[in-house]
């Protein structure tokens, strides 16, 4: 009987501690606070992108992991994506930036 419950006991402990750490950590992050600042560097981007009139933020997404900023879509010009890859690598918390943008003719 007792070692029935340590048995039990073991695998109730064993599933909330993967139960609780599995939630903090999100697509490679390392850690819930990674996983934030990411979140945070997103939106930062996303708004620069939007209040500058000469890139077409709409159109532009946005993707961090780890500090890495992604930007994907679509763009008018080499300048503007230029422009969207500097203004990226211009936010607090970028550590690089990579620009995947394609210049639509």
């Amino acid at each position: 009987m007792k070692q029935t419950r340590a048995i039990a006991l073991a695998i109730l402990t064993g599933i909330t501690v993967i139960g609780t750490t599995g939630c903090a950590v999100m697509r490679g992050q390392t850690d819930a606070a990674t996983y934030v600042d990411d979140r945070a560097i997103t939106t930062a981007v996303k708004a620069k992108l939007l209040e500058d009139k000469s890139t077409g933020g709409l159109s532009i997404n946005v993707d961090t992991l780890n500090g890495t900023v992604a930007l994907s879509g679509f763009a008018k010009s080499q300048t503007e994506k230029d422009m969207a890859g500097r203004i990226a690598a211009s936010t607090k918390g970028v550590r690089e930036v990579r620009n995947n943008l394609v210049v639509r003719p």
